[in-house]
């Protein structure tokens, strides 16, 4: 379907968002922000008007004070550009396992962003909240990590520490971005010398992260889910992706 993407491409003064920031507009929806207030609304609508009348380009810089009436003050650039599909292979594939607390948080937080493409994974289908995400029952979750896309993101918070354990050794086995696992310091002593058992090389065990989150934050499930997002967008971490946490 049609979209029109809108970039800011251009700052200078006190502004929304930063150059790079993008959106997508459709006829009956949107993804993204480029910062909310009566600019977004108002590239919103030159982007549906441009779909109306079949324009596939359109430039413009934005005074926010004297244009908008918004109190930031500075102006902003913004290219609007035909996009003829959402380019879902330029998200991050990321897999969760866990439909718990934490697990709804995490998905709550990170859905709306959109360099990622969720899948969901969980025992059973009563265990999903209603989502705009891939939701993917499974019996044994370990069993449908050779499903998963090689470049993959996964962060496992099931209600089972075995659980947990299998997801763990299936994804060493499997190749991967990153691996982000739920639980303490005891927890994962115990898991390195269970994973080393199984026949894990050290520096392969070493790429799963884990506690995940920012402990600063607290245990809440939204803290944690906060915490784990501002790392994994976080322009360093998606970089040094393959680190102990």
């Amino acid at each position: 379907m049609t979209a029109i993407r809108i970039t800011v491409t251009k700052t200078a003064g006190s502004v929304p968002r930063e150059a790079g920031t993008q959106m997508l507009v459709w006829e009956d929806r949107i993804e993204g922000t480029i910062g909310g207030g009566t600019l977004e609304w108002e590239a919103m609508a030159e982007a549906r008007r441009m779909l109306q009348d079949g324009r596939k380009t359109h430039t413009a810089r934005i005074p926010l004070g004297p244009a908008m009436g918004q109190c930031c003050g500075g102006s902003v650039s913004l290219l609007w550009e035909e996009a003829a599909t959402m380019d879902v292979s330029s998200a991050r594939p990321l897999w969760i396992y866990g439909a718990g607390h934490v697990g709804r948080a995490l998905v709550n937080v990170m859905n709306p962003l959109p360099a990622f493409d969720i899948t969901w994974v969980d025992t059973h289908a009563d265990r999903f909240p209603p989502a705009d995400v891939t939701t993917l029952v499974a019996a044994d979750p370990a069993r449908v990590v050779k499903h998963a896309p090689d470049h993959a993101d996964h962060l496992i918070l099931t209600y089972s520490h075995e659980m947990d354990l299998a997801l763990c050794h299936a994804l060493l086995s499997h190749d991967f971005h990153s691996i982000g696992l739920i639980g303490s310091a005891t927890k994962w002593a115990r898991f390195k010398t269970r994973l080393a058992a199984l026949g894990h090389a050290p520096a392969q065990i070493a790429r799963i992260a884990c506690p995940i989150g920012d402990p600063t934050l607290g245990k809440h499930p939204a803290a944690i889910a906060l915490g784990v997002a501002t790392a994994m967008i976080s322009p360093a971490q998606s970089q040094t992706k393959d680190r102990t946490a």
